[in-house]
């Protein structure tokens, strides 16, 4: 969703300046091209080599400066951008912005810009309460500038109160929805998303699992949310921060992920398995740790309940996707999982090919239909694979028969 785009960020003078730089790092994991500009008196916050070298892009504080490099940066900038974040924004820099004032490169850059801006302002809580404050936001949000509102809690100056700039994860996602298609495919759907490893416990402190990191289902799970769907995403194992704006439940097992999918099953609309759950346990987990004494260790291990199997026996018009992460015969595989599971789609792939599989944020995947149709996809974002699934659900869903689909009743 944000790979290629374009994003510049201002950072103003105010302690939370530093906060900001965790946001820069996920613009840029995510594929934005990012630039930042910064008052002066934010360089006495951070330094503007930190930005430079988490963005890769020289930082801009001077107007005529060196670091310019444009004939005119104001304008360059400018064009430059799809987006404007502000963070943090100062009670001084709203009163400037709100008034048309341009003393410096970042007021400039602003007046020069016709697009988004999304300001996050961040000060002390009388400041931020003061009328002249409050009237300046106002004028910014009647010409259509998105403000973030500021949390509430400990502030820098000791006062406890509303002024906290917002957590770089909200920021984040505040910009993904900027970006986000604007038409809502799945306003009105309810869907369930797994994701992650399941953990089986063979004492308490060992287990067994797996490679998965959760980040395809995540990435689902978080397009299904800017698709309009109000989402559960159940997760194993995972040290990924759940998105925002859905229902989140933690599991570790795959008896609890059965368990938590079958609870909300009869109520969603479509279930995406993408979650990596065991296909079996220890038979009897230690109580306490098992002490290394002997050269060998016998586990005695049984079979896992087939989830996706089950839930294909159950499903009346819900859409059920399953996954098929497979190191050879993928195709083969995947199409008999498909049939045998009762499923509407199956996503493949092969977690040997580089690019795919595992703890890396592309994948390579192909989409077996019922009835043998296959689309094929090259490298691409986790996250761009993640939209085409959503549309395809929606497509099910809302019978627009846009891609190879098949009947959601069968």
């Amino acid at each position: 969703m944000l790979d290629k785009k374009n994003i510049l960020i201002g950072v103003t003078g105010g302690i939370a300046a530093y906060k900001v730089v965790e946001v820069a790092s996920r613009l840029k994991k995510a594929g934005a091209n990012v630039r930042v500009m910064m008052t002066r008196a934010a360089t006495e916050f951070v330094s503007p080599r930190t930005f430079q070298e988490i963005t890769g892009n020289a930082v801009f504080v001077e107007m005529f400066g060196d670091a310019a490099h444009f004939h005119v940066a104001h304008v360059a900038l400018a064009d430059f951008a799809d987006l404007v974040l502000i963070a943090p924004a100062t009670a001084n820099f709203l009163a400037k912005a709100a008034h048309g004032i341009a003393d410096d490169l970042l007021t400039t850059t602003i007046l020069a810009f016709d697009k988004e801006i999304l300001i996050a302002p961040s000060m002390n809580t009388k400041m931020y309460e003061n009328p002249a404050t409050q009237a300046n936001l106002a004028i910014l949000k009647a010409r259509g500038v998105k403000i973030l509102e500021p949390a509430s809690g400990n502030l820098a100056c000791g006062v406890v109160g509303k002024g906290r700039l917002p957590e770089p994860e909200e920021i984040f996602a505040t910009i993904e929805k900027i970006f986000a298609p604007s038409t809502k495919a799945l306003s009105g759907k309810k869907i369930l998303v797994t994701a992650g490893g399941t953990v089986e416990a063979i004492d308490p402190v060992r287990y067994i699992g797996n490679r998965s990191s959760g980040r395809m289902g995540y990435e689902i799970a978080k397009s299904a949310v800017n698709a309009g769907a109000e989402v559960i995403l159940i997760s194993g194992k995972s040290e990924l921060e759940p998105p925002n704006d859905l229902k989140f439940i933690k599991i570790e097992s795959a008896l609890q992920m059965r368990e938590a999918v079958l609870k909300d099953f009869d109520s969603v609309d479509a279930v995406i398995m993408s979650a990596a759950v065991a296909d079996y346990r220890v038979k009897n987990p230690a109580a306490q740790k098992i002490k290394k004494s002997a050269d060998t260790l016998t586990l005695e291990l049984v079979k896992n309940p087939d989830i996706l199997k089950e839930l294909g026996g159950l499903k009346n018009s819900q859409v059920l996707v399953g996954f098929a992460a497979e190191t050879q015969n993928i195709l083969e595989y995947a199409n008999k999982k498909l049939v045998e599971k009762n499923l509407d789609f199956i996503v493949a792939n092969d977690v040997t090919a580089e690019g795919a599989g595992f703890g890396v944020s592309t994948n390579i995947a192909s989409i077996i239909w019922r009835g043998g149709n296959v689309e094929n996809f090259p490298k691409m974002s986790k996250a761009d694979l993640a939209e085409k699934i959503i549309e395809r659900v929606a497509s099910l869903l809302n019978n627009d028969k846009k891609f190879p689909a098949a009947n959601v009743n069968q």
